[in-house]
């Protein structure tokens, strides 16, 4: 397993759900990122949130792809989140998709973890690269 660690920028834009009659608890938003450190890259993706009216809880989803270079890998990948809050304890789970490593990022696979403290945006990437499937043409 490998690692790498740095910073980020998020800029995260509301936007009109599908349904303009949907629930209002139910939002959308699209993700532009700038990482630094070890992940010298820039991700572009969509994220899905329903909010409570339980203080401190809600959920969300998204799915983002990430193309730059990972400790000297030169690719992009696709990172799928899973938050929830349940009364502010918060469970985030951020993974590699299967197969989505392109490039020299083939074969990548591992977990994201997201530090926010002070009001900067951090990452810790446990990760590892193996051999690229051979696909079967039968």
């Amino acid at each position: 397993m490998s690692h790498a660690k740095g910073v980020f920028q998020v800029n995260l834009l509301p936007q009109s759900l599908a349904d303009a009659e949907a629930d209002k608890a139910l939002g959308r938003m699209t993700i532009d990122k700038t990482f630094s450190g070890d992940l010298v890259a820039a991700s572009k993706g969509e994220m899905l949130m329903a909010g409570t009216g339980v203080k401190g809880s809600a959920g969300y989803v998204a799915i983002e792809r990430v193309t730059g270079s990972l400790n000297g890998r030169q690719g992009s990948f696709v990172l799928q989140h899973s938050g929830t809050m349940n009364r502010g304890a918060a469970q985030l789970s951020i993974t590699v998709v299967p197969d989505s490593g392109t490039d020299e990022l083939v074969g990548l696979s591992g977990k994201l973890e997201i530090i926010i403290a002070d009001g900067t945006h951090s990452y810790e990437f446990d990760y590892s690269l193996a051999a690229a499937p051979h696909e079967n043409n039968e």
